[in-house]
């Protein structure tokens, strides 16, 4: 990316997330493009330097001008019982003839149409454009690398071309780790030292460290009457022998097994925190943890751990804990509701993108799909249904331009047909 892409004395719209766009789009004004003391060949290239700037920036000017089609497709919306009684012929009346039909004595109105704001509307067709309108990629630039990269998927088939024309009813597919990174917030500086330290210690490690058999968890004792300093060693001990697993390479655990471990491990560490008397030994993180998730001290109707986690698809701490330590029902909620957490979205410094998931900022002004595309952010598909077109005042091509400019936008190019 070439320096000063968003530029902020020289405003430039583009199709990203970046705060710097999202700073230029707040203070943008409408261009004063029809100006009198310009000629009307000035004011056609300004509005085409402003537009061209957002939509398909990446597109060389000579394909763009190959592809740019002066017909725009549009739409009139019917109702469909007025449509079954009229089949639709009052609204052609009157067109080029003068006349008008009359209701109640005034002239009927509809909204007018911006056919301007369609110019563009070949770009929308193609791939990296959809990805980007799909939220799968944080720009257009990011989703044509997708594209090269072979993470896209065209009805089933690797797809590697960014300019490929979608048709109504093609389906495209972006790998769910390649979404997750680009929708995801990045990494503070704590979080990538984490991450050079997992990968320096993968690559440390050894074949024959990786054959050694993981630590056993000593398992508690299911007596009624275990003091508590017994129970606090037992559970400091399973704490330890999570962490000496977790703390293996990613091939030596799989990762259902560290998912199922760091949620073990999250459990021991709340019911540890609970405790008054052992409240002392714990770090404070844990105990900042347990402040964050509002854990109560526990009251005289105890709740047991089992009948919260009546679901056999929820993942649930472990029953022998639970077995020793009377829970309150608030915090056994609390605790399932953290357990479910963290397998659905883990704890993990290998990923190149911050751990547990969040969006990435300065998304949600961003954070819209348009009409022609039917998305499944789950598994991060979409369909383009159909080609956008305009209808009574609304245009489905998103621009952050006006109707007059995208007009003498669109007298630049019609002379060059």
């Amino acid at each position: 990316m070439r320096k000063r892409f968003h530029g902020l004395k020289r405003l430039k719209i583009r199709q990203s997330w970046n705060k710097y766009n999202l700073y230029n789009i707040s203070r943008a004004q409408a261009p004063k493009v029809a100006d009198t003391d310009r000629t009307f060949f000035q004011q056609k290239w300004t509005a085409k330097a402003l537009t061209r700037a957002y939509h398909g920036e990446t597109i060389r000017e000579k394909h763009w001008q190959n592809i740019f089609r002066r017909s725009i497709r549009s739409v009139v919306s019917i109702e469909p019982f007025h449509l079954a009684r009229t089949d639709g012929s009052d609204f052609a009346s009157g067109r080029g003839s003068g006349l008008q039909s009359l209701a109640e004595g005034k002239a009927k109105s509809f909204p007018k149409t911006p056919y301007m704001n369609m110019v563009y509307a070949p770009v929308e067709r193609r791939l990296d454009t959809a990805i980007f309108r799909a939220l799968f990629a944080s720009s257009t630039r990011q989703a044509r690398q997708f594209v090269v990269h072979g993470y896209v998927k065209v009805n089933g088939k690797k797809m590697i071309y960014p300019g490929y024309q979608l048709n109504p009813g093609d389906m495209f597919q972006v790998e769910p780790e390649r979404v997750l990174y680009a929708t995801g917030a990045p990494k503070d500086a704590r979080e990538r030292r984490a991450g050079r330290l997992f990968r320096r210690r993968s690559v440390a490690v050894n074949g024959s460290a990786l054959a050694e058999p993981s630590p056993p968890l000593k398992e508690l004792s299911t007596s009624e009457t275990t003091p508590d300093t017994n129970l606090k060693e037992m559970l400091i001990d399973l704490i330890r022998s999570a962490k000496a697993i977790l703390g293996a390479t990613s091939t030596a655990v799989s990762a259902k097994r560290k998912q199922d471990l760091r949620a073990f491990k999250r459990n021991l560490q709340k019911t540890l925190s609970r405790q008054s008397s052992l409240s002392e030994s714990l770090d404070p993180r844990i105990l900042e943890l347990a402040s964050n998730l509002g854990i109560s001290s526990p009251t005289s109707s105890s709740y047991s751990a089992a009948s919260a986690t009546s679901h056999d698809d929820t993942p649930a701490f472990n029953p022998k804990v639970a077995a020793t330590v009377a829970l309150s029902k608030p915090d056994a909620t609390i605790i399932r509701e953290a357990l479910i957490t963290a397998r659905e979205n883990p704890i993990d410094d290998s990923k190149p993108y911050a751990t547990p998931w969040r969006p990435r900022e300065w998304m949600s002004a961003f954070a819209f799909v348009p009409r022609y595309l039917e998305v499944h952010h789950k598994i991060c598909s979409a369909v383009y249904i159909r080609h956008p077109v305009a209808r009574p005042g609304l245009a489905e091509v998103p621009t952050p331009y006006g109707l007059e400019t995208n007009a003498l936008a669109f007298n630049w190019y019609l002379r060059r047909r």
